[in-house]
């Protein structure tokens, strides 16, 4: 079975963005991809920001990326660009890691003038990374992901409808019996 991993890289354990894909990993699991979701601000922080390659956490993410059939990366925009914590990340990864896999950029932000932020901020650091297919992405308001009492986010209809359609666009460029070498078991969304 193909394998989508989804990046995070909000700091906030009540993150609209991991709460949007909870969201997209529930579609994608729908549509019998196994989808493993990791949060960078649950990577040890002395790792990430000593840049230890060696960290068996850092490994771990470094090979599901390696491994994994499709990447969604999701971040919240801050000052025009995406997450320094997602930077902290990428600036992990090898130089081709991205090569041969369908790429999603999604993003959060309070403000229409970071609309753009997929596109000149977090585009370019994925095709450093090898991605000959960064889909193009998709933004979405804040104020459109309504926080509920249980914690839970209830996404505007019409976002839920963009969203769907740009993930479906993805899921489709995914091989569904994945053609990489398997060497860990990856995990189920968290």
């Amino acid at each position: 079975m193909a394998t989508i991993l989804m990046l995070h890289g909000s700091p906030s354990s009540r993150s609209r963005t991991a709460a949007m894909l909870r969201h997209v990993g529930r579609w994608l699991s729908d549509a019998d991809l196994s989808v493993r979701s990791v949060a960078v601000r649950d990577l040890p922080s002395a790792a990430l920001l000593n840049a230890d390659s060696a960290d068996l956490a850092i490994r771990d993410v470094v090979g599901a990326v390696e491994e994994a059939d499709g990447i969604i990366v999701a971040t919240p925009v801050y000052k025009a660009a995406y997450s320094g914590l997602l930077k902290v990340l990428l600036d992990l990864l090898p130089q081709s890691v991205l090569a041969g896999k369908p790429v999603l950029p999604l993003a959060t932000g309070g403000s229409t003038a970071h609309v753009l932020s997929i596109d000149y901020a977090l585009r370019p650091v994925l095709t450093a990374l090898g991605a000959d297919h960064v889909l193009r992405g998709y933004f979405v308001l804040d104020r459109l992901l309504t926080r509920q009492d249980d914690g839970e986010v209830l996404i505007d209809s019409e976002v839920a409808a963009q969203l769907t359609a740009r993930v479906t666009q993805f899921a489709a460029l995914v091989p569904r019996e994945s053609t990489r070498t398997k060497t860990s078991a990856l995990s189920p969304l968290a």
